[in-house]
């Protein structure tokens, strides 16, 4: 085994201006049930020493970017070097025993597809969506740190569950569930029914609320600061350019 490593050499953790702003001042992380049950099942597999650590930089706004794809959360967090770590959060993606799984629960619960197109998932979904052991999560970072996770990952993680407060669905992207393929999936079971070839008895769910998203996050905000720091500029000038782009495309009409 290594020895532990000095990490006072590293100094203090350098100030952001313009990061991922954190709603949670105290207290516990996560607000709705999908958000605390986000951080209940990381607690259950993570460092606590480094858990506490990474909320104060969750609250400290050290998260540069960050984004959500199927099956990862990609971060910037800043440290105490001059540029962002990368951190990475990986939750394995559902294989096709799983989804079918998935498809199963959902069309055997009446208006349960009804309730998840509208943006409001199920929280009988949890046992399935939520990681069930440390082999279902990873844990990535360029910072020195050889944690599980170092503090870094942890405030990802945090701002993560306050993600999933706002956006519940955004735990089928984690585990790289298509929505379509999820409705499309539990109608192609479902099969007519021999009574009624015509649909003539067959309730139909709501219309979907469509979400608004503004142009902004259309942008990859990681990549975005990578190309920025890619002109060779300092990281104040990477901010700079940030905060003109954001202003520009909140001027652009919806």
């Amino acid at each position: 085994m290594s020895p532990p490593r000095d990490f006072s050499q590293y100094g203090k953790r350098r100030p952001v201006r313009g990061g991922v702003e954190s709603s949670n001042r105290r207290g516990a992380f996560g607000r709705t049930w999908w958000g605390r049950a986000f951080v209940e099942a990381i607690e259950e597999h993570a460092d606590p020493g480094r858990l506490t650590r990474g909320k104060t930089y969750a609250r400290a706004g050290q998260v540069v970017a960050m984004r959500i794809e199927p099956g990862a959360v990609t971060a910037e967090v800043q440290g105490s070097q001059p540029r962002p770590f990368t951190s990475v959060l990986t939750l394995r993606t559902f294989d096709d025993e799983r989804l079918a799984e998935l498809v199963d629960v959902v069309r055997g619960a009446p208006g349960m597809l009804a309730e998840t197109v509208s943006g409001s998932l199920p929280t009988a979904l949890g046992p399935l969506l939520l990681p069930r052991s440390a082999a279902e999560l990873d844990f990535d970072c360029t910072c020195p740190d050889t944690g599980w996770p170092c503090k870094h990952i942890a405030a990802v993680a945090f701002l993560t569950a306050e993600r999933l407060d706002e956006r519940p669905l955004d735990m089928l992207v984690l585990r790289g569930v298509d929505l379509d393929a999820l409705i499309a999936g539990v109608e192609d079971r479902a099969g007519p029914d021999p009574d009624d070839l015509y649909g003539d008895r067959t309730e139909l769910p709501a219309l979907p609320v469509a979400e608004f998203r503004a142009a902004w996050e259309d942008l990859d905000p990681v990549l975005l600061r990578r190309a920025l720091r890619a002109t060779g500029e300092d990281e104040r000038a990477v901010i700079a350019g940030v905060r003109d782009l954001q202003a520009v495309y909140r001027r652009l009409p919806d």
